[in-house]
């Protein structure tokens, strides 16, 4: 299976601050260990508007799908309508985050070098 490395992941996320989306500087990569102990890289995400982290990484059955999986949190979390919005607006950027992800690894061939 593709995977992308810790260094990858940072030229992808350089590349998507670059192009000025909105809380790119939230996102940033953490090295995790995969199959065999491969470095695989996870890009992680922070919320601002919920004690949650969110990361984002492929799937397991294929490398160029990326899905969101989202921290549990041990207390409800109660919001007006503003801090609604505002998470809205996160977790839209995590979205796109993750789109951009996908189709970076969609063009992207073959393994990284661990």
């Amino acid at each position: 299976m593709a995977f992308r490395n810790l260094e990858t992941l940072e030229s992808w996320l350089t590349e998507y601050r670059a192009l000025g989306k909105p809380l790119g500087d939230s996102a940033r990569v953490m090295v995790q260990d995969g199959d065999g102990g491969a470095d695989t890289g996870l890009v992680a995400f922070r919320l601002g508007h919920a004690p949650t982290g969110v990361f984002i990484q492929p799937t397991p059955q294929d490398a160029s799908s990326w899905v969101a999986t989202m921290e549990p949190r041990e207390e409800n979390l109660v919001l007006d309508a503003d801090g609604l919005r505002e998470l809205s607006t996160e977790l839209a950027a995590v979205s796109e985050l993750c789109a951009f992800l996908e189709a970076k690894s969609q063009a992207h061939q073959g393994a990284d070098i661990a």
